[in-house]
């Protein structure tokens, strides 16, 4: 196979295009047969030059590899090589024997993949999730939404899919992959029906309203395998004998049920914070872990897009997106790291509530990204020095998170407060949108966002902002609204395991962004797939052969 890097053609174009870049490049016949596959694509849209689209891809020409060497050697291009995909492949099943089932406790990104390859290679898996099926569970939110009624386990955290269901749906990651993890998950999203471009975009995602049903389908999948799901059943405790694993108990409907089990997944999620109460009372070893807090932030999606691609025609063009970073002092002399987070191009500001009297933002797009605006969370590093009590006890980031909701919840009366940042900066409460409006889901109001985080980190929002106003012009524009409080950033613990992926409590797998080993959709499958790994590098099963 021949990869070529750098094909640039410009932003309206057709395949024939780019096949007879190929063609010059190869120096082959204008009649030569070409097959390719488009390896990744991104936007040129540097400062001051036309905008073009860049392609690699992977071409075929039906020839022998030794036939293909020289043909490179010919042209002698930097950007033409010899390429040979890494293919994903499940390790050797170990020989121990398990005498139950594993259990996994969540289905989130985490859960479903350790599940989907437990269920591939024979070990049945037991899938319990405190929430709902993803399509009744998008009913439970858009209730909630709509008219305040609020489902404590089945929300934007809790259910199917995930917290990320209800969010961008985005795939990308910094993760290293040396083994082809991620290509198999972005392979088996598409199986399940993701767009085909997601295994080649820059910046990949799915969207909230495809999600939904790729989730749903892959559900099917792992039962079709051997796998169960156990809805609206919440891991109660955990049973520990001689150092190890021996049951656990769930609850559904108000009865509580013991499971016998050898292994326990903990895909639990960032938000599962009675669990994490529970498995600290059992001393399953964990420590509180940095993570950050801020508000959410809109623009007009339109003065993102002219920004980012220059003033260009932005027909045929998707919604930009942008990242942006600063280091600034805060009210005590301390640096705080100051960024964007979770950035939705064309997306909505929601609700993502899951505790009574306590009130969290998150951002989420739809798969068209045709939103009028654009949001992203403006984030402040906190450290367990931040927490109440400090990094004494692993739950005290727990503790600053809820403090933090509770006081978003009392300022917008259970609605999402929000200011217009030029009155933020003032120190007044907003009476009306400007130039644009907000484009939320759940109910909002005005309110005095500067009575929301902790005073020391008003100092360096501000000065971040006005730094991001130096990258992105009218960042820091009067009329931008600012919505709180965004506080589930990443977990805050992490629950501590070896280097087999293992807890000291032996048969516990701590796994996924709840156990803090993971940032999003594609990291946390791929901690999903290699603590499935793990299992199957121990324990012995007959294989499944996929149909």
């Amino acid at each position: 196979m021949i990869r070529i890097q750098q094909i640039k053609v410009p932003v309206r174009h057709e395949k024939k295009d780019i096949e007879q870049k190929i063609k010059k490049l190869l120096h082959l016949k204008k009649t030569d047969p070409v097959d390719f596959e488009i390896w990744k694509l991104s936007i040129d849209a540097r400062r001051g030059q036309t905008l073009f689209y860049v392609y690699t891809v992977d071409v075929n020409l039906h020839i022998k590899s030794d036939q293909e060497k020289k043909l490179i050697q010919k042209v002698h291009n930097k950007n033409i090589m010899l390429t040979n995909r890494k293919i994903y492949t499940f390790p050797t099943s170990g020989t121990k024997k398990l005498q139950h089932r594993p259990v996994i406790a969540g289905s989130g990104p985490a859960g479903l993949f350790c599940a989907y390859l437990l269920a591939r290679h024979g070990f049945q898996p037991l899938v319990i999730e405190r929430g709902k099926t993803a399509d009744q569970r998008r009913q439970d939110v858009e209730r909630f939404w709509k008219d305040g009624i609020l489902d404590t386990s089945s929300n934007v955290q809790f259910g199917e899919g995930g917290a990320g269901t209800f969010s961008d749906g985005k795939l990308n990651t910094l993760v290293k992959d040396p083994v082809g993890r991620s290509r198999f998950v972005l392979e088996t999203f598409v199986q399940h029906g993701a767009d085909s471009n997601i295994l080649y975009v820059n910046k990949p995602h799915i969207g909230t309203d495809r999600l939904i049903h790729i989730v749903s389908s892959l559900r099917e999948e792992i039962i079709r395998l051997g796998g169960t799901f156990c809805f609206e059943t919440c891991l109660k405790e955990i049973h520990v004998e001689g150092g190890r694993l021996c049951a656990v108990t769930t609850q559904s409907a108000g009865q509580t049920r013991r499971i016998l089990t050898d292994l326990l997944v903990l895909a639990i999620g960032h938000s599962s914070r009675d669990t994490f109460e529970m498995l600290h009372r059992h001393d399953l070893p964990m420590e509180a872990k940095p993570f950050a807090v801020g508000f959410r932030i809109e623009h007009p999606q339109k003065m993102i897009d002219l920004h980012q691609y220059h003033g260009a025609d932005l027909h045929g063009l998707a919604a930009a997106s942008y990242k942006v970073t600063a280091s600034c002092p805060d009210g005590s002399g301390r640096q705080r790291g100051v960024y964007s987070f979770c950035m939705c191009p064309g997306g909505y500001v929601v609700n993502a509530s899951s505790e009574e009297g306590m009130l969290a933002v998150n951002g989420m797009s739809y798969q068209k990204r045709d939103g009028k605006n654009a949001n992203s969370a403006v984030i402040l590093s906190v450290t367990p020095d931040d927490f109440p009590g400090g990094g004494s006890h692993p739950l005290n980031g727990i503790a600053f998170q809820r403090e933090l909701e509770k006081r978003a919840y009392r300022l917008g009366a259970g609605r999402i407060p929000q200011q217009l940042y030029g009155d933020y900066k003032a120190g007044r409460v907003s009476r009306n949108y400007g130039d644009f409006a907000s484009q939320a889901k759940g109910a909002c109001t005005f309110a005095d966002l500067g009575q929301l985080l902790p005073k020391e980190m008003q100092p360096p929002l501000i000065s971040a902002m006005e730094q991001f106003a130096g990258y992105i012009p009218g960042f820091d524009r009067y009329d931008a609204i600012l919505s709180g409080v965004e506080s589930r950033t990443s977990s805050p613990v992490r629950i501590l395991r070896n280097e087999q992926y293992e807890s000291a409590v032996g048969g516990i797998y701590p796994c996924g962004e709840g156990a803090g080993y993971a940032g999003g959709i594609m990291s946390a499958a791929m901690d999903g797939m290699k603590v499935a790994e793990a299992i199957g590098e121990k324990f012995g099963r007959e294989p499944i052969t996929k149909a």
